[in-house]
């Protein structure tokens, strides 16, 4: 059995963690699969690969490498390893479509909400306004409140994360909402002054109200394992999600793009995921046997 720490109901790796399980359950070295949920999702789940709780979780590029050097909130290093790519989503800032804020310049002295006070949201939302050199009004809130509060003007704007996710597909179904662009420039300053970002665009039609294609900034969230962990199991799990990656993105959307992103290590190497953590050597091998690293 191995124990995977995916995110609360209703977030984005709770979701990606159970069609995981339901590729993984038929691997004889790993099932039966057992999702543990953690309310502070990154956070949480790097702790307990380190106290031995579970054997793999999911956490964003951003707090991966803090988790390693021992950087605020974690107190000490922690030897983690990453075992595979999950998705590369979008973050975007939302607002009212009719009288909110217009573009993400326009955020300057407003009132945004960041997620929880403790949450990889808020974490993200202090770093973009950080590289942009703006300053707002923080709010910080969970998500289905804190998309209500702006639709009902207690806020001006809200950072969301990846979608699919439910409460961003029923705001959007009650509310006329509008997904904030950058301005060009702007978007070059956030990728350049942060590593771990990575350009993607939001289609048109991927929510209602997104008339056109809209360039983001997006995250790498990654499936991540401790040091101890034996290589025959991340070697299992890792050959079974770089062959799964098409039955991933048929399970559930927030996969679509694996594919792609297992392609990456063809050129970068297994700097593809994170320059400053290394791959468990039982992921390595398994790129390696399927012609993805060499």
């Amino acid at each position: 059995m191995i124990r995977i720490g995916t995110s609360g109901r209703g977030g984005t790796f709770h979701g990606q963690g159970f069609a995981l399980k339901t590729l993984l359950d038929r691997e004889p070295l790993l099932a039966p699969v057992e999702i543990r949920e953690a309310e502070e999702a990154s956070i949480e789940n790097a702790r307990r690969l380190q106290a031995g709780e579970v054997e793999f979780g999911f956490i964003a590029a951003n707090w991966i490498g803090r988790a390693c050097r021992g950087e605020a909130p974690f107190a000490q290093r922690m030897d983690l390893r990453i075992a595979a790519p999950m998705n590369a989503g979008p973050l975007f800032f939302i607002a009212r479509a009719a009288d909110g804020p217009r573009t993400v310049a326009d955020l300057a002295g407003k009132r945004v909400v960041f997620g929880g006070e403790s949450s990889g949201m808020a974490q993200h939302a202090k770093t973009i306004f950080a590289a942009l050199g703006l300053s707002v009004q923080p709010i910080f809130l969970d998500f289905a409140p804190g998309g209500d509060a702006v639709m009902q003007g207690a806020a001006d704007a809200q950072l969301q994360c990846p979608i699919p996710n439910p409460v961003m597909t029923g705001l959007a179904a009650r509310y006329a909402v509008r997904v904030l662009p950058y301005e060009p420039a702007q978007l070059e300053r956030v990728l350049a002054a942060v590593p771990f970002y990575r350009r993607t665009v939001m289609r048109k039609g991927a929510l209602r109200g997104i008339a056109e294609d809209v360039a983001q900034i997006a995250v790498l969230n990654l499936l991540a394992t401790h040091a101890r962990v034996a290589d025959p199991v991340v070697t299992a799990l890792a050959r079974a999600v770089s062959a799964g990656a098409d039955e991933l993105a048929a399970l559930n959307p927030l996969f679509i793009g694996l594919g792609e992103l297992f392609a990456q290590l063809r050129s970068d190497g297994a700097a593809a995921f994170e320059k400053h953590v290394p791959l468990h050597p039982g992921a390595a091998a398994a790129y390696r046997a399927r012609g993805l690293l060499v």
